[in-house]
């Protein structure tokens, strides 16, 4: 069980050991911002579990877009263009890209990236560990258009957005990475954007460069282990590789850049007022899938948005419930969907950048016993 000392500790013991959790600055409680899960990963035994990604807990899309704001509303003003937005991929894909809408007409030539573990055409700029992942390996690439290659090559500017940081490393490689083998010489400046931040002010002491860190919340943890727990034991999803079914050629969402949302998936899909509806998006396809479950959630529907991950967590704590599936990319890597399993809706509409034939048959299953229509969107 969760026990809050007071508003500025958290801290919840697990099978084996204890996360404490201090808030120095934010005005958000810590218990509406996540919860803590155990992940099924040798390499770090927690994982911070979002309430309000829309990754691993159902969240309404009106809740994503008031954090994307949230956070934008202290962005620096007056930053050194090109502005050059990345995403981290899996979990923080959809994050980047909502902060980037939120700020995409008020920096000098903005252009927002996302790293990703699925190749596609197209000349890479450069690759990066993280390496406490499950999945330690991401690619970044550089855009085909002109001008969205021209803000990339010559940003001043970087915004690094995740989720959380509890070291910081993660956005270290990634900035050595960007100078040494991307050759963005001409960067001077780094922003962070996190929901929470945990790792004391890391990459500002460890930068080379001036940092200005944005979150919801920060402070530190600890983790204090209990001896002789049992070694979970992870099944195999580090895997960056091109699968059987390959992602849609239709890059408009941040792999390849995006300067502006394309918003066009799905464009005829209506709903009644009230009619109660999840919304899934497939590991790194989220954008456009948000983009759609707010529509909707506009023109009256009860939306919750979610996504698969390759991400394996232990059921418990945080994870109420877990569908296990196989990726969707024809990579024969474990795939999940955490939290829905144990809901309702009336509909699920499951998007994908990737054939409908290429999703499997029991994640298929397993909706159709908590919805009374299972449809496939997929991005063509």
């Amino acid at each position: 069980m969760m026990n809050t000392l007071d508003d500025n500790v958290y801290r919840r013991t697990l099978t084996s050991g204890t996360i404490s959790v201090t808030r120095h600055k934010g005005a958000a409680t810590l218990e509406s911002l996540f919860d803590i899960a155990e992940r099924r990963n040798p390499k770090r035994a927690f994982l911070f579990v979002s309430k309000v990604l829309g990754r691993h807990i159902p969240v309404s899309p009106a809740t994503m877009r008031s954090v994307f704001r949230q956070l934008s509303a202290s962005f620096p003003e007056n930053l050194p263009g090109p502005v050059l937005f990345i995403g981290m991929a899996e979990t923080a894909v959809g994050l980047g890209a909502g902060v980037f809408d939120e700020l995409r007409t008020q920096v000098n030539d903005a252009v927002y990236l996302t790293s990703t573990r699925h190749p596609v055409d197209g000349e890479l700029l450069c690759e990066f560990k993280e390496a406490h992942s499950h999945a330690t390996d991401h690619l970044l690439y550089l855009p085909c258009d002109p001008e969205m290659r021209r803000r990339v090559q010559h940003a001043q500017t970087v915004v690094l957005i995740d989720d959380e940081a509890t070291t910081g490393n993660t956005f270290i490689n990634l900035l050595a990475a960007l100078r040494n083998e991307g050759g963005l010489t001409s960067l001077r400046q780094v922003v962070t954007v996190t929901l929470t931040d945990w790792s004391h002010n890391a990459l500002t002491t460890g930068c080379p460069l001036p940092v200005q860190a944005l979150s919801l919340v920060s402070g530190q943890w600890s983790w204090d282990p209990l001896p002789n727990a049992p070694v979970p034991v992870m099944p195999n999803v580090n895997v960056t590789a091109t699968g059987h079914f390959s992602p849609s050629d239709k890059q408009t969402w941040g792999r390849l850049g995006m300067m502006k949302p394309a918003a066009d998936l799905a464009p005829d899909i209506t709903v009644q007022p009230g009619e109660n509806i999840l919304v899934l998006g497939t590991g790194e396809f989220v954008w456009e899938p948000f983009l759609l479950a707010e529509r909707l959630e506009g023109l009256g529907a009860k939306v919750k948005y979610s996504s698969t991950t390759r991400s394996p967590i232990a059921t418990g704590f945080a994870i109420q419930s877990a569908i296990s599936f196989t990726d969707n990319y024809g990579l024969g890597i474990p795939n999940f969907v955490y939290n829905v399993a144990h809901q309702s809706f009336d509909r699920i509409l499951l998007c994908a950048e990737t054939p409908a034939e290429s999703i499997d048959p029991l994640l298929l299953t397993s909706l159709k016993n908590v919805a009374g229509r299972v449809e496939i969107i997929t991005y063509e």
